[in-house]
């Protein structure tokens, strides 16, 4: 357990000398102070003005501090105590102003003892109990921690073994256990605080966070939709979206925090939950508009202003986004968080230089840092985030070697690096088109962890780019297990045998995915991969039904918006709504090539041509080697009469086609394409001939 946790349990927890229990007593009357010592009324004089003196002494520190006035009642105290060694009052008072004065040591003895001499003195349990909570702030991990942990709740025990109602104690007794993670103890300590007290509000934050923390949302939301119910406390509601968020019911999530935010607007928690919802539901101009607010609640929070940067740039505002940016270098310069996301905001533009020099700096600063080349293996999470942002920032830049030769670095800073790593360099042999090096990859990572579905899906997968569909198969059913975690396998099943035009047993696997799938994005993953295969086979109105199911849970599916806005235009049908669909992808991801060439090809389509070279072109500017939008922008050219750049675009991808993945070409393409281009060229070599020039 760290310092940095321990700290945050006393700081939220605990005021520096009370547990929210009894306040400190007044000056009590001689007669409590003890009868045995004091022998005459002179002594019991002594005694009651040594007290009075310690206890106004005490007051006194407690107002200015002072470590002479802590020591003058400490003094005072003894004398007092001198009179009447059996008093438990002076003997708390005393072991009271040394733990307020730090004197810890003597104020743990003088609570132990008054405790040997009344094990049921309720005062000296509630003083240790203090001290030891205190003490967890104060020192380092290890076993001094863990035996301030055991010593504080063994003294709550004991509280409540004297007081069973003391739901104080009961409350922090609750709060160890979670944090010792004796969560089955805290249950049943919090449980019984509430059946007394159903309106304990800080027992139904504590039981219902702890519900979260353990997966068991769906019983936090029941506690705290009663809870809600009853009281307008924007903590349930927070806790409450906390529950969905757990779910990932997001609409949900979002109402809840809304209602959090409405109690109390001026807290900037509940923002961040109802933002991060927001972001979720991919609702961007909603959550700008929440980390906009949370950057005047937090003006030196520079997390507020990255959040603004990502938003602004998902919405195509580069300017407001290099503004958030700059904001937020000023608050934390040399942050490598917000490097990485001034490095995102130079690919976006298709800055690919400025952000692989951005980069490669920031790689070697932190290197710089290191003296030793363990110590930055032994710590890879920060070199391990920038080496894979600067690969796929070449790899978006369409060099390939720079992109390997990126994730073979990064892979040498760890085991769990190098997992990853993997994964990204497998990826970049296939966007490479080099199915066969990507397959060798995989099956070396395999032969180190030859458990690992990841791996043998991923490798499946390539199978199944090279139209392998047997070979994909085979391996996608050796990890079907007969329960619920097959769905994401009958997903990639029904992927590979889609391009494989296996489509009546790429249904079927569809279908059981859907069958299988409990939170909406699987379902909506499940009915997106039917609208893919009725698409292939064009029932386009099936594919049509299964592409609204999914807007119909969540509108902002760039994915599906795209898919079914592109298969509108392609057709020529309704074509007004299939670029508004393909608008709205562009919107969230305005940098996809796949999406500007959909909304080029609908504008084309609608003979709006310079709206179609347009979005063409951006699209060509971030994937120059794909045929379709190479052919569709030859297309444009040729509506426009400019033969000569048609001509070049659609050789381009002629040979781009046999480049082509072999479960990617299509060989109805490639053969209009090439019946078009020799249309194309016989055109122009008559237009060049001698014989056709007309005599002056």
């Amino acid at each position: 357990m760290t310092k940095l946790l321990v700290t945050a349990i006393v700081v939220a927890f605990a005021p520096p000398y009370s547990l929210g229990g009894p306040a400190p007593r007044a000056v009590r009357a001689p007669s409590a102070l003890g009868q045995s010592s004091a022998q005459d009324s002179g002594s019991r004089a002594d005694l009651f003005y040594e007290f009075t003196l310690g206890h106004m002494l005490e007051q006194q520190y407690e107002a200015n501090g002072q470590s002479e006035i802590a020591q003058q009642s400490i003094e005072a105290y003894k004398k007092a105590l001198a009179l009447s060694p059996d008093s438990a009052v002076i003997r708390e008072r005393l072991a009271e102003i040394y733990a307020k004065s730090q004197h810890i040591r003597e104020a743990v003895q003088e609570a132990q003892e008054a405790l040997n001499r009344d094990p049921n003195n309720i005062d000296a349990h509630r003083l240790l109990a203090r001290i030891y909570i205190r003490n967890l702030g104060d020192m380092a991990g290890g076993e001094v921690q863990k035996e301030n942990l055991d010593n504080a709740i063994e003294q709550f025990q004991a509280i409540l073994a004297l007081q069973p109602d003391d739901s104080y104690s009961a409350l922090w007794l609750a709060r160890l256990y979670r944090f010792e993670n004796q969560h089955a103890r805290a249950e049943k300590v919090l449980r019984a605080i509430l059946e007394r007290e159903p309106d304990n509000g800080q027992a139904l934050e504590q039981l219902s966070q702890l519900l979260i923390d353990e997966g068991r949302s769906e019983e936090a939301i029941t506690l705290l939709s009663q809870a809600a119910s009853d009281s307008a406390e924007p903590g349930f509601y927070d806790l409450l979206g906390d529950a969905y968020s757990q779910q990932k019911d997001w609409p949900k999530a979002e109402e809840a925090y809304r209602k959090a935010v409405d109690e109390d607007p001026d807290e900037p928690n509940h923002r961040h939950g109802l933002a991060e919802a927001l972001l979720e539901e991919q609702k961007y101009p909603q959550a700008l508009e929440q980390f906009q607010k949370l950057a005047e609640l937090e003006p030196g929070t520079y997390q507020n202003y990255v959040r603004l940067a990502e938003l602004y740039r998902k919405l195509g505002k580069f300017d407001q986004a290099q503004s958030s940016i700059l904001h937020a270098k000023q608050l934390a310069p040399g942050n490598l968080e917000v490097v990485f996301n001034e490095a995102m905001l130079y690919e976006d533009q298709g800055h690919y230089d400025d952000a692989i020099k951005l980069l490669t700096d920031a790689i070697a600063g932190v290197k710089s840092e290191q003296r030793s080349p363990s110590e930055a293996a032994g710590n890879p999470g920060a070199l391990g985030i920038l080496y894979e942002q600067l690969g796929r920032v070449y790899r978006e830049a369409q060099n390939y070697p720079a992109a390997i030769d990126t994730f073979r670095e990064m892979g040498k800073l760890g085991p769990d690096t190098q997992k990853r790593a993997e994964m990204l360099l497998i990826d970049t042999y296939r966007e490479d088109r080099e199915i066969d090096p990507a397959i060798a990859e995989t099956k070396r990572a395999l032969a180190e962890s030859p458990r690992d579905p990841n791996l043998t899906m991923t490798l499946a997968m390539l199978y199944g780019e090279k139209a392998d569909g047997a070979q994909a198969t085979k391996l996608l059913q050796t990890l079907l297990q007969g329960n619920e975690n097959d769905e994401q396998v009958y997903i990639q099943l029904a992927q590979v045998q889609e391009r494989s035009k296996e489509y009546a047993a790429a249904e079927q696997s569809a279908g059981k995915a859907e069958g299988m799938a409990r939170l909406p994005e699987d379902k909506a993953m499940a009915w997106f991969m039917l609208g893919a295969i009725y698409e292939r086979q064009k029932k386009f109105d099936l594919a049509e039904e299964e592409f609204r199911r999914v807007l119909g849970e969540n509108p902002n599916n760039a994915q599906v918006l795209n898919y079914y806005g592109y298969m509108l235009a392609d057709r020529g049908v309704r074509l007004g709504e299939a670029t508004s669909l393909i608008e709205k992808a562009v919107q969230q991801e305005p940098n996809n090539g796949a999406y500007l060439d959909s909304l080029g090809w609908a504008y084309y389509k609608q003979d709006k041509l310079a709206e179609a070279e347009e979005y063409l072109r951006k699209a060509i500017d971030h994937d120059s080697h794909d045929p379709t939008i190479l052919s569709h922008l030859g297309d444009v050219y040729l509506k426009l009469g400019q033969n000569e750049r048609a001509a070049e675009l659609l050789e381009r991808a002629a040979s781009e086609w046999q480049k082509a993945v072999p479960a990617d070409y299509d060989s109805e393409k490639v053969s209009d394409l090439d019946a078009q281009l020799k249309s194309l060229k016989k055109r122009l070599a008559q237009k060049s001939s001698p014989e056709t020039v007309k005599p002056q």
